[in-house]
């Protein structure tokens, strides 16, 4: 019986060798991980279909955020990467120095709820309608070489010496009023249950004392009008904070600030509306240009990059740099419709 299967098996193998070879070869080329990621241009993602709220005023134009894709570096699109134009290859290790490529995805998510946070807030203190900031969350998202600390990633700050932590800026001044070498208890919450941690303090480059940690920001809020930000599981990062903010604004405002226009844009956003640096701004004008966008919205930084994009590729777009979501506003508002 067996003398038969194997008979059976090797019939098979030599009269398939060739489609064998074949499917192995294809399996390899396409799904093996190589120690790197591909970084292209995106698309863009119409923000009216995004965002839900109550008593929304219509627009005549669209906001939407362009944005990149990364890819991870299998061997057949590593090989694409030296023929197709403005397919960017990295190492994961120049990318992350320890994170993972899945890592890198969970803290882009971290970001992405962060920006929408900022966006809510200064989208509604731009407007008429009221919003009321409860709490701030601060969550831990990196942990420093220099750390000597069991702090972990995905820790919620409660309180440091039993001192309350409301605010980055808390976690900040206290520490500084403290000592180099002094070693502080951090009262902690991680998936819902309470730990207290320990941390040892050190000066950094600029002399202030630090506890080699990274946070981000998120907040608890309760607004006048109701309003959701439906994202994709897929979907990270904190660099649609403008745009988001921008489609929030006129979704709550009777003039159609988009005067029928196609806008387009990118840029991180705080709490108090200024516009931040971000990467990959170069993909993001090829999306929104790829999209037919009439107006790019950059952060300042990021203008001379997107503006030399523009130019070295003819590309019919209105490149705006913005410090703040008031000077997008302002700009689309002085507008001719």
């Amino acid at each position: 019986m067996a003398n038969k299967i194997y008979e059976k098996i090797k019939n098979f193998i030599k009269n398939n060798y060739k489609f064998i070879i074949l499917m192995v070869f294809i399996v390899f080329m396409f799904y093996y991980e190589t120690p790197y990621i591909i970084y292209k241009s995106g698309g863009t993602i119409n923000l009216d279909k995004r965002i839900i709220i109550d008593k929304k005023y219509t627009q005549k134009g669209s906001i939407s955020m362009s944005y990149v894709t990364a890819m991870k570096g299998s061997p057949a699109f590593v090989l694409l990467s030296y023929i197709m134009p403005d397919w960017d290859l990295e190492r994961i290790n120049d990318v992350s120095s320890e994170d993972s490529y899945e890592e890198t995805l969970e803290i882009g998510k971290e970001y992405l709820n962060e920006g929408i946070d900022n966006a809510i807030i200064s989208a509604f203190n731009e407007s008429d309608y009221n919003i009321d900031i409860t709490k701030e969350n601060i969550k831990v998202i990196f942990l420093s070489d220099k750390a000597n600390t069991d702090i972990e990633v995905g820790d919620t700050i409660l309180s440091i010496n039993d001192k309350e932590i409301n605010s980055f800026k808390e976690i900040r001044e206290y520490l500084n009023s403290l000592k180099e070498n002094e070693e502080v208890s951090v009262l902690v919450r991680h998936k819902d249950k309470e730990y207290l941690r320990k941390a040892i303090l050190y000066k950094d480059e600029d002399n202030t004392l630090k506890i080699g940690v990274a946070f981000h920001t998120t907040y608890e809020y309760t607004t006048e009008i109701p309003v959701k930000i439906n994202m994709k599981n897929n979907e990270s990062g904190s660099s649609g904070g403008l745009m988001m903010s921008l489609a929030i604004y006129n979704a709550l405002t009777p003039d159609d600030i988009t005067k029928g226009l196609k806008i387009v844009g990118t840029g991180s956003i705080n709490a108090d509306g200024t516009v931040e640096e971000i990467g990959g701004v170069k993909y993001k004008v090829l999306a929104a240009s790829k999209a037919k966008a009439d107006i790019f919205f950059c952060p300042i930084d990021n203008y001379e990059e997107a503006n030399d994009i523009k130019n070295k590729r003819k590309l019919n777009i209105e490149i705006v740099k913005v410090s703040s979501l008031k000077d997008a506003i302002e700009y689309l508002k002085k507008l001719k419709s």
